[in-house]
């Protein structure tokens, strides 16, 4: 049976760490700031947003929050943006999606200052990453490669297939682990031989977003299963991406869903956070 990859455990020691750096910060009388901004009263983005909240008020961060009406003008979001890019306290800027259909997600993500980007999704910091040079790496990608460096997995000559081409996880994931030396194949549900393709990773990286696609017999023995994918079926069930139980008995490290993956994006949202406040520090 494979070993559980603690999420959970791996999130909290990475935020003990974070803590200690806001402190080191705060010791020269700069304290770390997050800006959250929230369009619109969607229930999963007010839950996710809370969560940050509290994230950021564990750490020790400065948390800044613009809760808007969900009939937000773009111009009045593309406003605010400017003022927080020119905000010393700030030091990250979140614009939780999805927003309203009369704002246009591109422009806002475009406006906010790459050097303020924490989530790492500006056309400016996806080509730092791709050509090897990332000023922010985008937060969940970014949890999934501090998981396999905390189990020991060294991806240098390894076979990793990503399954899954979303700009916010597939594709940086596939480019962080080429930057790693591992040979990457990115995948997705119109891959033809996808068991067969599956079949010869070392490392299987699932991001699709269809309950349970990558059957448990598509694993090779001994690979690590790193599951992104969280999705509801029925009332309360939770499934990832993988066929968990089955693929547990041929790999040798699997994320469970939840409790895996999941802990690990707000904690590398404070971490690129914390990251951009040691800039300005070093700005002076």
């Amino acid at each position: 049976m494979a070993t559980i990859i603690d999420g959970k455990a791996i999130a909290a020691k990475l935020r003990g760490e974070i803590r200690a750096g806001v402190e080191e910060l705060k010791a020269r009388g700069i304290t770390p700031g997050l800006a959250v901004v929230l369009v619109g009263d969607d229930p999963a983005s007010r839950v996710y947003v809370s969560m940050k909240e509290k994230a950021c008020a564990e750490a020790g961060i400065y948390s800044d929050e613009h809760k808007l009406p969900a009939d937000t003008s773009e111009e009045t979001l593309l406003t605010l943006i400017e003022q927080l890019n020119n905000d010393e306290r700030i030091d990250g800027i979140l614009v939780q999606l999805p927003l309203p259909e009369q704002i246009d997600e591109s422009k806002i993500l475009e406006a906010i200052s790459p050097a303020k980007d924490v989530d790492g999704f500006h056309p400016y910091n996806v080509g730092r990453l791709a050509t090897g040079s990332p000023l922010f790496q985008p937060c969940t990608p970014y949890g999934v490669m501090k998981m396999l460096e905390e189990i020991g997995c060294d991806l240098q000559g390894k076979e990793v297939v990503v399954v899954g081409r979303s700009n916010i996880v597939g594709k940086p994931v596939a480019l962080m682990c080429l930057a790693r030396h591992a040979t990457v194949t990115l995948c997705h549900s119109r891959t033809r031989d996808l068991a067969e393709v599956v079949g010869r990773a070392d490392v299987v990286i699932a991001a699709v977003g269809r309950p349970e696609l990558i059957r448990g017999e598509w694993i090779k023995p001994g690979a690590v299963v790193i599951d992104v994918g969280v999705n509801r079926v029925g009332e309360k069930k939770l499934v990832g991406d993988v066929e968990f139980e089955a693929a547990g008995k041929r790999a040798s490290a699997i994320t469970p869903v939840p409790g895996g993956v999941g802990p690990m994006t707000i904690t590398m949202l404070l971490f690129n956070t914390l990251e951009s406040a040691r800039r300005r520090a070093a700005r002076g």
